[in-house]
């Protein structure tokens, strides 16, 4: 994964404090909806061997489209939502993140 992109809690509150140290007004939410985006994009991108599939919100649940345009697939958060299991558990969500990317790809 890349240095920007946040993958635990700890990681989090120090890119809070890069935001800060930068005058930008960011939240804890927005940073952790980021790294989830970001993290899930970077499996994706991994695995196709470059940018093919887009990953963006749809209300609370992760949608991947391919490079036509159409939903190659849906991820839901396990609880009430991603940032609520990034707080709880951030390691077993990246690996459900990584299961879900294998899963999608290979069902192509």
């Amino acid at each position: 994964m890349s240095v920007e992109i946040p993958e635990n809690m700890e990681e989090v509150a120090m890119q809070l404090a890069q935001h800060q140290v930068r005058g930008e007004q960011v939240d804890e939410k927005a940073v952790i909806q980021n790294a989830v985006r970001d993290i899930l994009q970077a499996f994706f991108d991994e695995a196709l061997e470059g940018h093919y599939d887009d990953v963006k919100w749809d209300g609370d649940d992760l949608v991947v489209t391919d490079i036509m345009g159409d939903e190659a697939g849906r991820i839901q958060p396990q609880s009430s939502s991603f940032v609520d299991d990034f707080k709880n558990d951030a390691d077993s969500l990246i690996e459900r993140l990584e299961n879900a990317t294998a899963k999608i790809v290979g069902g192509r």
